[in-house]
């Protein structure tokens, strides 16, 4: 069955060309050209994924989906914004959004990026933890974009902990040595992420305070 995108943006050009191309690629479109049209689509009809405007007339897109994520709904969101630079895709994914792309774009790499988030969100059972975000390629540690500051990784660290976290709950190989210096800088800055020993298997991520519930 085809997947059904709700595409976000007050830019009618931007928003016919983007459900234009996403049919072209094999998807359902429903547009909305404001926030509160969104939410009055969402109330009426479950989707795959959105793909998001973050600036727009009314209600932003980032105050949308902070609203949408309180709810309860964990729908895929691709946010859209000429806003980049990490510090604000730091913003945009911690305020619940699965992906954030720049404009301008190519619709490859939106569709690709679309994809990935879709099957991600329907593969992993749970969250990113608490305090540790993942954006440009890079993992940085904060509750928010005013107070994240990135955490500094040698290749086999960051590999380590991106095959921990995609999703939570993996065991990966890894070398004593990598493990050891990356359960260290977690500790440093994290108490409640731990680093714990799947014998004749590898390396899990424990969140002590989801453990702990």
């Amino acid at each position: 069955m085809n997947k059904t995108i709700l595409v976000v943006d007050d830019d009618e050009v931007l928003n016919r060309a983007i459900a234009r191309g996403l049919r072209n690629e094999g998807f359902n479109v429903i547009s909305a050209l404001s926030a509160e049209d969104a939410a009055e689509v969402l109330a009426r009809i479950r989707v795959d994924g959105i793909i998001l405007d973050r600036m727009m007339r009314g209600m932003d897109g980032l105050t949308f989906l902070q609203d949408l994520r309180a709810g309860g709904d964990m729908t895929p969101v691709l946010m859209l914004t000429a806003m980049t630079g990490p510090e604000n895709s730091i913003a945009g994914l911690s305020g619940g959004a699965n992906d954030y792309l720049g404009k301008p774009f190519q619709l490859r790499e939106l569709v690709l990026r679309l994809n990935n988030i879709i099957k991600t969100s329907n593969a992993q059972t749970t969250p990113m933890p608490h305090g540790l975000i993942f954006t440009d390629n890079e993992f940085f540690v904060g509750d928010n974009a005013e107070n994240a500051c990135i955490l500094m990784l040698s290749g086999e660290e960051k590999k380590l902990l991106q095959n921990l976290t995609s999703p939570v709950g993996n065991i990966a190989p890894a070398s004593p040595m990598v493990a050891k210096r990356l359960r260290m800088k977690l500790n440093s800055v994290l108490s409640n992420l731990d680093i714990i020993t799947v014998r004749g298997q590898g390396y899990k991520i424990l969140d002590k305070n989801t453990h702990n519930k």
